[in-house]
């Protein structure tokens, strides 16, 4: 043997190890809720960023005119078929079949059974996205009847809504995907996939917007699509993935998928139709109104999708698992845990969203033609909105209990209430009483909390009540602290902001936006702390475990073998498994 050949074999078995503890830490699963949860927040976390930085391009590039509202407007059609057929079906009724079946099937069984799921789904979904595409004109005249008065604005909207659908196909087979991985109890990449698909829309706006205006960042919705597909078919394989073509529409698993998913979909319908009328009765008052409405929108759901859109996904293999073994109190603890912890996230970030609006909503928006009147109204609609945040984030879990009970009736019978006292209090604010676009925050938050109220009624009366003591002090404490934090943040905001920074500066905004931050956090912590939260201890315990497993790395490769020890003895975390 050479000596080349000597140098080259330690060298190549190097890269093999590196390479397998990369797959390794990509594919492994995480076993509790909570890590699971920070592991899904982290990324979530750099998803919204980009995000962010997608709608700060986007300001930039065309302002708050009418080509971002008919951009932002185009995104309702494709929406509301992907929420509608495959969103609400995948999320809460696709996981708790396949952790039910991969219990009792064997593989061959079980992979057979999924690929006819996908392959009928995919095709069904092409087919109403086709017919879509084709009666795509009075379509969009319904969703944003303000914007098509003018018949080339209308133009733009029917191509942007058409180029955008072309995406939902990819995101359809995709989100099957993320349902197999997080049933799978492996999350990583299902929570990088959206990142991906920022990415994509941001590579979209910076290099196609010069030369096909606002069809640029549309084009990029398409890329993005691709890429949440792509990044997912390695994992996919990696979890034992075998897909086969087979169409069978007699399987008794979609069959149950479907009676599942129908009450759930009838509810997305309704939820859809509710931002439809929001979006319809914004273009109405202006282009300006939507825009506005659109990025307040967006800011709003950074904290839900961060914390309670996570905490939710991790808890809902916890949650079937549970149920299928019976075991009613573990759930109640389940729930009761999760519910709480996703409250003392989403409060104090509920709260800097209300406080901190215009400075927020300057800092992130603020381009040369994001103006001050634009800048006043979205961080107005921003605050209305916030305060439906706690709210909107506990639904997520409260609705995920329910579907593990596989029952998806109640949601739908409240969902619709909801949605109806939405609508009405919408059209009453803007048709009636003339309010500019905050009024449509004001009326979601007034609807979200009834329907979470509503909700945990029917989940009390379903798994025979819970603690009183247990479900409402920990809440009450957390509501106490938030409000004493309100007053942390404002005070500070208002005496520097009138005495010692000029916040015309962007320097000075955000020093004074930090040491208003700053302060308000502090606050919080402290008086958790003091009134003994529960949850801060658990935080700071899985805080402590990441720095100190972050630290240990293998000898070998130097790659990090995991991000939280799930299998410390003494874990005060729940366990999924």
């Amino acid at each position: 043997m050479s000596k080349t050949n000597k140098t080259q074999m330690p060298k190549a078995q190097s890269q093999s190890k590196a390479l397998k503890a990369a797959q390794q830490f990509l594919f492994r699963k995480q076993k509790s809720i909570l890590s699971a949860a920070f592991l899904i927040m982290g990324l979530s976390l750099a998803s919204r960023i980009l995000g962010l930085v997608r709608d700060r391009l986007l300001a930039a590039y065309f302002g708050s005119g009418p080509d971002l509202a008919a951009y932002l407007a185009a995104f309702r059609l494709p929406d509301f078929i992907f929420q509608v057929l495959i969103f609400g079906t995948i999320t809460v009724s696709f996981i708790p079949i396949f952790t039910d079946l991969s219990q009792k099937q064997e593989a061959k069984k079980l992979w057979s059974t999924v690929s006819n799921i996908i392959n009928i789904a995919f095709l069904f979904f092409v087919a109403i996205s086709l017919v879509c595409f084709i009666f795509v004109e009075p379509l969009v005249a319904l969703i944003a009847p303000g914007l098509v008065a003018d018949p080339a604005q209308h133009a733009t909207l029917v191509n942007l809504t058409r180029v955008m659908i072309i995406s939902q196909i990819f995101l359809a087979v995709s989100s099957f995907f993320t349902g197999i991985l997080q049933s799978s109890q492996r999350f990583l990449i299902p929570a990088l996939a959206p990142v991906f698909y920022n990415l994509g829309i941001i590579l979209g706006a910076v290099l196609l917007s010069n030369n096909l205006g606002i069809y640029g960042p549309a084009i990029g919705v398409v890329l993005g699509a691709i890429m949440h597909f792509l990044i997912q078919v390695p994992a996919i394989y990696a979890s034992g993935f075998n897909y086969q073509f087979v169409l069978n529409f007699k399987e008794p698993s979609l069959v149950k998928l479907l009676r599942l998913g129908l009450p759930r979909s009838v509810g997305m319908f309704a939820s859809q139709i509710n931002e439809t009328v929001d979006i319809a009765l914004a273009s109405i008052i202006s282009a300006k109104s939507v825009v506005a409405f659109n990025f307040a929108s967006h800011l709003y759901v950074v904290p839900i999708g961060l914390f309670g859109a996570t905490i939710a996904q991790a808890a809902l293999p916890a949650l079937s698992l549970e149920y299928a073994k019976n075991n009613i109190e573990a759930f109640k603890k389940t729930i009761l845990t999760s519910m709480h912890q996703m409250l003392f996230l989403v409060v104090p970030a509920a709260i800097c969203l209300i406080v901190l609006r215009i400075p927020l909503v300057r800092l992130i928006f603020g381009a040369s033609e994001f103006d001050w009147p634009a800048t006043v109204l979205t961080g107005r609609t921003l605050a209305t909105l916030s305060f439906g945040i706690a709210a909107q984030s506990v639904l997520l879990l409260i609705v995920r209990a329910f579907y593990a009970f596989h029952d998806t009736v109640t949601p739908l019978k409240i969902g619709l209430i909801s949605v109806g006292t939405n609508i009405v209090l919408s059209l009453i604010f803007v048709k009636i009483l003339t309010l500019p676009v905050w009024a449509l925050g004001l009326s979601g938050s007034i609807s979200a909390i009834i329907n979470l109220t509503l909700l945990i009624i029917f989940l009390d009366r379903k798994v025979g009540k819970f603690s009183r003591r247990e479900l409402l002090l920990p809440a009450f404490k957390i509501f106490t602290a938030g409000f004493f934090m309100a007053l942390s943040l404002y005070i500070p905001i208002k005496l520097l902001d009138q005495l010692i920074f000029d916040t015309t500066k962007t320097v000075n905004l955000i020093i004074l936006t930090g040491i208003s931050t700053t302060a308000g956090f502090t606050v919080y912590l402290f008086l958790t702390h003091i009134l003994r939260v529960e949850e801060i201890r658990l935080f700071w315990s899985l805080a402590r475990k990441i720095r100190s497993t972050i630290r240990k790395e293998t000898p070998q490769t130097g790659v990090v073998t995991t991000l939280i020890d799930d299998d410390t003895p003494g874990s005060t975390d729940q366990k999924i498994s």
